[in-house]
């Protein structure tokens, strides 16, 4: 289970990001994050900007909607997704497959 948070202008999502990985994808999830996997390596934001991209892609999201709020240097992250409340984000996390916890 993902632990989401309530946020004043949406939800707070937290992101466990790899990257450096074979493929992009949402890898499900790990230790009550989202496992985010982007081929991208970790070099000035590159990364950052790949994992909001499989969000985005993931969760049928637009870009604009996801900022991240914390972790720019670090592999677990926390982004807000203006717009959508925990209930319904967490309601497009579990169209996305069983959890691999």
């Amino acid at each position: 289970m993902i632990l989401l948070e309530p946020h004043a202008e949406g939800a707070v999502l937290p992101v466990r990001a790899q990257p450096g990985s074979r493929r992009n994808e949402v890898r499900g999830v790990q230790d009550g994050m989202l496992k985010v996997c982007v081929t991208q390596i970790a070099e000035k934001g590159k990364a950052n900007k790949a994992v909001v991209g499989v969000i985005c892609d993931a969760l049928s999201l637009r870009k604009s909607q996801v900022e991240l709020l914390s972790g720019a240097t670090s592999q677990q992250k926390r982004f807000l997704v203006r717009g959508m409340g925990v209930d319904e984000l967490a309601a497009r996390i579990r169209r996305l497959g069983p959890a691999d916890e």
